[in-house]
């Protein structure tokens, strides 16, 4: 009777969670960099005026520290959104690698499979991405109508004492709707465009996270800022003196917007919200890159 071979060990906790916590961990750290940006891409949004005059305006009016207004809720993001994303697309390209019998994916697989982690990862992030919303759009507002959060937490435990706990969810569906057209440009077309840099250009690591980066933050740009636009509008509306808000859903938004500026309306600040996803995405490749270098170095 021969000796049963030995079962393979089962992927331990830490294998499991790894692509998680080092795909939040790397969206966290280009965050501390980006958020300057992100500022005044929102401050632009709502009308504010061009980069420039934004910029001139946010020092003169409230110091350098408004540039970093909502860090908080911008970090706690990431923890739940960029965690989610990031890891549910390794897992997900790993199964469907496997189910290929190993071969590279082809593009339209790495785009479902970008489309459902971003759905994934704003159904956990959006209670986090609405108190970003608010607290960056806090001070564009009245005395009398600002909410006045202190950090992210206060933000969350004060919509929910006055709105209730679906309120936390407000927006949800053109945050969800955002996510999958932003994670399907970015995500996709980064491997992809890795794969064509690496194996047909013959380019080497570095230039290839640069390269690649760079194009998955120009298309994660161009497929999100619509919805980005709308999911803007609508978590930041508040209801008027007789208590009627300016738009019912996210199509009547939509609708109105279209009827109203065109459809270039939806691509208010596209320069902006380009510089800001693009080195976004670049930097999130590059601490994910180096995180899984330090963990091969020290055998994790």
């Amino acid at each position: 009777m021969g000796e049963e071979k030995p079962k393979p060990a089962a992927p331990g906790v830490w294998t499991a969670v790894k692509p998680f916590v080092n795909g939040g961990a790397s969206g966290m750290l280009a965050t501390c960099v980006i958020q300057p940006i992100d500022m005044i891409k929102v401050r632009i949004q709502l009308g504010q005026g061009s980069a420039g005059q934004v910029t001139r305006n946010m020092l003169q009016n409230e110091g350098i520290g408004a540039f970093y207004k909502g860090l908080s809720a911008g970090l706690l993001r990431q923890a739940t959104y960029t965690t989610a994303r990031l890891g549910s697309f390794k897992i997900l390209t790993n199964k469907a690698t496997e189910a290929n019998d190993g071969k590279p994916l082809p593009l339209y697989q790495k785009a479902l499979c970008g489309l459902t982690a971003g759905a994934i990862g704003a159904c956990v992030g959006s209670p986090a991405d609405l108190a970003l919303i608010r607290m960056q759009a806090d001070a564009t507002l009245p005395a009398a109508q600002r909410r006045n959060y202190t950090n992210a937490f206060h933000a969350l435990y004060r919509i929910v004492a006055d709105e209730g706990v679906l309120a936390l969810w407000k927006g949800a569906g053109p945050t969800v709707v955002r996510a999958m057209a932003l994670n399907m440009g970015m995500l996709a077309s980064y491997d992809q465009t890795a794969e064509f840099f690496k194996d047909s250009l013959g380019l080497g690591e570095a230039a290839t996270i640069l390269g690649a980066s760079a194009v998955s933050g120009f298309f994660a740009s161009a497929c999100s800022l619509p919805f980005d636009y709308v999911k803007t509008q609508i978590q930041k509306m508040q209801p008027d003196a007789e208590g009627k808000l300016p738009y019912i859903g996210s199509l009547d938004c939509a609708m109105k917007t279209l009827k109203s500026g065109g459809p270039f309306k939806f691509y208010t600040g596209f320069p902006v919200y380009c510089v800001r996803i693009a080195p976004h995405v670049m930097m999130t490749w590059i601490f994910l890159n180096q995180i899984q270098k330090i963990e091969n170095s020290v055998g994790l």
